[in-house]
């Protein structure tokens, strides 16, 4: 029976479904034209990019972005619309930057980056027009609004996209933060993005809190300050890091930031400065620094003259002795007791001759003593040679010390906690700080429970150590602790190949290999230290081909006997001559040390089948995007393979954007290591299969988005904490304005993205 004033049920789903199937239509007419309007720009701009290069003209740039436009207005939820419009309108702008330095069409995009970034932003309006450089402010509002929108609206799958967007819009603002119309557009913006959002670049974020610009430095410092609000772990390590910077500015702004942490998280603050300040204590011990300053201070004075070089470095020295015994650790009381009674001599000796040249006003030399004689009196002669002598005998002491020293640091390998840093064994218990590496986006993390208390040395010149932190999860979690080297480019190398995993995994070509670069935990202590992770599983080639040939009797360097053999003055000859003494040490040596070294360690042929496959496969990946990133000293001590699964990883970045092609001496004249070893570990086929395949699949997809590898390149050229050396010369890190213009410089010389294909890469090599 029908109930009255109701329509038959037939009726009532007749109509439903019509409706429904209405919404549907309307649905997927709207996904439709989204998508056209969104390959029409993208089309527009490939023509353009083809025909006039990255930075066509602004009056056809506004073709593609009418199509991107309409996209954003028929679908503001659309991700890929805000992110295409952003990016079309970052260009638009960055024409006129390209315009300004006088762009040539055909030069490749990091090329453009780095002409740019050479331009400093506050000289744009002195020679663009009026109405251009309003239309470039414009541009520049409407990208930033656009990116901030982009990234409000990004998930993880397009995270690798997402990640371009975070960056260029970082660019907008550290380049371009000092106009108002883009400072505004910022603060109104960045309050749509999750704070979470930011967690991926906390290190460019952390860059920049010294800023001169004093709008972009205020909202920057809100910015961390709510972060670390939310998230104090994720910001605590690189907020103590920059509060040891040497550079002053840097220092007073990190410490403004650490007292906005202690503000919430005292605790926390605390134990993340005594862990820092303990760790960077244990890597380097007294004996250690003893024997590398007097080595240096040696040639300061022997090779250099550079007297007050030499005191000013010694002095120093001297100074961290003279503390009190209660305040020494017992393996500085042990350095003390041995050392401490022949130091003072010489110390005595350092101090009779500063005021032997301070009492008959002599300057003290920074150059060769002779040179300087020559121009002195007879008297002032005399006094010199007085005052010389006492140096000569405080450098008896200082190297019959040396020598001391040099015999017992073979005999400190295994070294115990409590001689080192006891508070680091006994204090540092139950911390809330993570263990490095754990910490995740949803604020979990392996706190660290304690210290393990050996610590194992590492025979190497730099001694690192390889200690453990036990977490709260009860397992054990090593690192190598470095000392004498800044791991900050090595932090961003490994944001890098996470950029490069997410783009190898979105792409259908490559994400059923599995290509992923091996990663792993990187947390820099101080410009001078910090802890790595250790890398479970793991032996270097060199060790491998060593035990190899050891267990074989065969000499380790037995290529290198046979070219001193057949030619003993090998430097002495010309190039062709050495080629052939170079190929017939080849034509007497197998070379399938690596090839045999896969095979024996394979339980069967089809784990060793596995192991070559993933051996071909990991070295061509990290060929390709090695080459991109310009990386060198590609030693065997800095080539790993991982036992399980034949994968080869690398270790230390130091030499990235073709510094090791750019040195004095040795240079490295190659893309990357594609060595006789490595082509016969790739068994019949050598480069040919799957070396050759996977470096194809790799460029494509790295050309295929070169503007995120861009986005990123740019963000170690404009990051002005990297220490960039180039042709031989070392600067100082925390001077943002040298170490950016040489960071742009070796990106111009190392971009690879729009070079050479794989022929053109090295392979056939």
């Amino acid at each position: 029976p029908r109930v009255a004033g109701r329509p038959p049920l037939h009726s009532q789903s007749q109509k439903s479904t019509t409706r429904l199937q209405r919404e549907t239509v309307i649905g997927s007419d709207l996904e439709l034209q989204l998508q056209c309007l969104l390959d029409l720009g993208d089309w527009s701009f490939s023509m353009l990019y083809e025909e006039r290069g990255p930075y066509p003209e602004t009056a056809d740039m506004s073709n593609v972005a009418s199509y991107f436009k309409a996209a954003t207005e028929l679908e503001p939820a659309s991700y890929l619309a805000w992110h295409s419009w952003a990016l079309t309108n970052f260009r638009m702008a960055e024409r006129y930057t390209g315009r300004h330095l006088g762009h040539r069409s055909g030069t490749s995009g990091i090329q453009d980056a780095t002409a740019r970034a050479r331009s400093p932003p506050t000289k744009l309006n002195e020679s663009l027009s009026n109405s251009d450089f309003a239309s470039m402010r414009q541009l520049l509002v409407t990208s930033c609004s656009g990116f901030l929108k982009a990234i409000a609206l990004g998930t993880k799958s397009v995270s690798a996209t997402v990640m371009q967007d975070i960056l260029n819009f970082l660019t907008v603002w550290f380049r371009y933060g000092y106009l108002p119309e883009v400072a505004t557009a910022v603060k109104q913006g960045i309050q749509q993005v999750a704070p979470e959002t930011w967690l991926g670049v906390v290190p460019q974020l952390i860059a920049r809190i010294h800023s001169s610009e004093a709008s972009t430095r205020n909202l920057l410092h809100t910015l961390l300050s709510d972060l670390g609000t939310r998230h104090p772990q994720a910001l605590v390590y690189p907020l103590t890091v920059a509060s040891r910077s040497p550079s002053e500015d840097r220092k007073k702004a990190a410490e403004v930031l650490v007292h906005s942490l202690r503000v919430h998280s005292l605790t926390l603050v605390e134990q993340a400065i005594l862990v820092g300040e303990q760790l960077i204590q244990v890597a380097v011990i007294w004996h250690e620094e003893w024997h590398q300053k007097l080595e240096e201070a040696s040639k300061l004075y022997f090779s250099e003259g550079n007297v007050v070089g030499m005191i000013d470095m010694l002095m120093a020295l001297h100074g961290k002795i003279r503390v009190p015994p209660q305040e020494r650790t017992a393996m500085e009381d042990q350095f003390v007791r041995l050392y401490g009674e022949q130091l003072e001599k010489a110390y005595t000796c350092i101090q009779r001759y500063i005021h032997t040249m301070n009492d008959h006003s002599i300057p003290i030399p920074t150059t060769t003593p002779r040179q300087q004689r020559r121009r002195d009196s007879q008297d002032r002669n005399r006094v010199m040679h007085q005052a010389t002598a006492l140096l000569s005998r405080a450098w008896e002491v200082y190297y019959d010390v040396f020598k001391k020293i040099t015999r017992q640091l073979p005999l400190l390998i295994n070294l115990e906690l409590q001689h080192l840093s006891p508070k680091l064994l006994l204090i540092a218990r139950n911390l809330s700080l993570p263990v490095p590496g754990t910490y995740a986006v949803d604020g979990s993390a392996v706190n660290i429970k304690k210290f393990g208390s050996n610590i194992e040395v590492v025979l190497s010149k730099q001694r690192p150590r390889k200690i453990v932190m036990i977490g709260n999860d009860g397992l054990e979690y090593m690192f190598l602790l470095k000392a004498h080297e800044d791991l900050r480019q090595d932090e961003r190398c490994m944001q890098l190949f996470g950029l490069v995993n997410a783009l190898l995994d979105r792409d259908r070509k490559t994400n059923k290999h599995d290509l992923a670069i091996s990663r792993y935990a990187v947390m820099p202590l101080s410009h001078q230290a910090g802890v790595v992770g250790w890398v479970q599983n793991c032996d270097t080639l060199h060790a491998l081909i060593k035990e190899y040939r050891e267990t074989r009797r065969i000499l380790i360097n037995v290529e290198h006997r046979l070219m001193t053999q057949m030619a003993p003055d090998y430097d002495k000859l010309t190039q062709l001559q050495k080629c052939e003494v170079f190929n017939a040490a080849l034509e007497n040596t197998t070379g399938q040390d690596l090839y045999k070294i896969l095979w024996l360690k394979s339980t069967n042929s089809e784990k060793w089948l596995e192991r070559r496959t993933n051996f071909s496969r990991s070295l061509a990946v990290m060929s390709m995007v090695g080459y991109i990133l310009g990386l060198g000293d590609r030693h065997p001590s800095n080539l790993m393979l991982e036992r399980s699964n034949g994968k080869i990883l690398h270790v230390d970045f130091g030499d990235c954007f073709e510094v090791s092609m750019n040195r004095e001496r040795y240079p490295e004249r190659i893309p990357f290591r594609l060595t006789r070893m490595l082509v016969k570990a790739m068994e019949a086929s050598g480069i040919e299969g799957n070396f050759r395949s996977t470096c194809e699949r790799v460029m494509d997809v790295l050309r295929d988005n070169r503007d995120s590898l861009i986005a990123m390149l740019e963000a170690f050229v404009y990051d002005p904490l990297i220490s960039w050396r180039l042709l031989g010369t070392q600067h100082n890190a925390e001077e943002a304005e040298e170490g950016e213009q040489q960071g742009q410089a070796a990106v111009q010389n190392g971009a690879g993205v729009n070079g050479a294909g794989v022929n053109g890469a090295g392979v056939n090599g």
